[in-house]
């Protein structure tokens, strides 16, 4: 998809999953299609000549992806190719005999890429292609060029992978893009522009995206071997010298966004619980620490601390298994609960925390009432036995600028102690400036 002026956001209609593998080798249609269900865990209808992929393809609908031979019974090579381009499809080549001209005549065509089949690691190529396409579906990037035509071949290639592309004409072009769409990964500059030149606009696309945010490729044709590392030093992830061929555009793209998918993966190991998807408690720690400390955040700021109650006793009944699928069911519900502008994360064990700004005292009682009732309708089914739960909260709120983080959860942990304390599967909050109790029930401490 390509977008002239402006920007683009990535559909919110379901994406078409279903890829069709065209090949007459038994074989190697097993070991490919096995690979790609199994890792991918993506449909894959195989045919085995060009009528039986046209009837698949009329009957079936949602396919995004054809994975072809070039030796079919019913037609031949150029034929073949075609049969897929014409319908609009993407397709990757899959040959078992290297052929130069024939790589180069199939290039021409709107191809996602060749393969040789017969070599090590093929199938682990094919199912990484496969899966680069389908991520890329959901990324948008941004191509920066002053030339029209230059500007269109970049984004035109960036379309045939998948990406959802903007086209810019300059630099200010870009950067109002840029900051328009939080969904833009990747930015192909140009060198040569008039008013801002390519690595002038990559200096200051820094100040708005990290490196681990945006991806950002240089290009020029110019052959002075100051601008690599120009480019570079000013934030360039990578560059590429004009005239590129399509397989080394495409080979430079997909490594620097698989580089940036990768960094992703390693920062919500550090900052996500794995059991849940929740932030970890050093997350929240910092989030919090840092929404507190904002200027001019003079509304109140709410603390809960909530704990799953009687969890020993799920574990010890019905297995560590059942325990974990209680904490997922929870923190499902946390995470319903929680609105943009506020914070949740397992703290650890059967403990969870949120912050929550600007309510009430009327609002802050509704909204954690409402989020005991709606863990208390939890039913989750654990092999023949129908398990419920309840969770006890402790609740802390204090304006924000007369209170401090480790003051709230403290307060909020000694208000959950009460809940507990005074019969579980209740809410206890302490008021601004006055920590009480609510509740009547005769406050004995009580096993978790």
């Amino acid at each position: 998809m390509l977008q002239q002026a402006g920007y683009s956001h990535p559909p919110i209609t379901p994406l078409p999953q279903r890829i069709l593998l065209v090949e007459n080798s038994r074989t190697f249609t097993t070991l490919l299609r096995e690979a790609i269900e199994q890792r991918l865990e993506l449909p894959v209808s195989v045919a085995t000549s060009l009528a039986e992929a046209g009837e698949l393809l009329d009957r079936e609908q949602g396919w995004f992806l054809v994975l072809t031979g070039l030796v079919l019974a019913d037609g031949d090579r150029d034929e073949v190719v075609a049969y897929f381009v014409n319908r609009g499809l993407p397709t990757i080549v899959v040959s078992s005999v290297y052929d130069e001209d024939l790589r180069k005549r199939v290039l021409q065509q709107q191809i996602i890429d060749y393969v040789l089949k017969n070599t090590p690691g093929s199938i682990d190529y094919l199912v990484w292609l496969v899966q680069r396409m389908e991520r890329n579906r959901r990324i948008a990037a941004l191509v920066v060029d002053d030339s029209p035509s230059a500007r269109g071949y970049a984004a035109a290639l960036l379309a045939m992978y998948g990406y959802h592309v903007t086209q810019a004409a300059d630099g200010n072009a870009a950067l109002c893009a840029l900051e328009a769409d939080p969904a833009i990964r990747l930015v192909i500059v140009d060198q040569e522009m008039p008013g801002m030149e390519g690595v002038e606009l990559t200096r200051r696309l820094r100040a708005l995206r990290a490196r681990d945010k945006v991806a950002v490729i240089g290009i020029s044709g110019n052959s002075d071997p100051s601008l690599i590392p120009r480019f570079l030093k000013n934030g360039a992830n990578d560059f590429l010298r004009k005239p590129f061929s399509r397989e080394e555009f495409f080979c430079r793209v997909s490594q620097n966004v698989d580089q940036l998918e990768l960094i992703g993966t390693l920062q919500d190991l550090a900052t996500r619980d794995f059991l849940t998807g929740l932030p970890n408690r050093r997350s929240f720690l910092e989030h919090s620490q840092r929404q507190l400390a904002q200027p001019g955040n003079s509304g109140d700021i709410t603390v809960a601390m909530v704990d799953i109650d009687h969890f020993k006793h799920i574990n010890d009944s019905l297995g560590h298994e059942a325990g974990d699928q209680a904490i997922r069911a929870v923190a499902s519900v946390l995470q319903a609960h929680t609105r943009p502008q506020d914070i949740s994360a397992r703290f650890g064990g059967e403990e969870f925390c949120l912050l929550v700004n600007d309510l009430d005292e009327a609002a802050s009682a509704l909204h954690f009432e409402q989020l005991r009732l709606a863990v208390q309708a939890l039913r989750l089914q654990f092999g023949d036995s129908t398990l419920t739960v309840t969770v006890s909260i402790g609740v802390c709120r204090m304006p924000a600028r007369s209170g401090n983080l480790h003051q709230l959860i403290t307060e909020a942990d000694r208000q959950l102690y009460l809940a507990k304390a005074a019969g579980r599967n209740q809410v206890c909050t302490a008021h601004p400036h006055t920590p009480s109790v609510h509740s009547a029930a005769a406050l004995k401490p009580q096993p978790a």
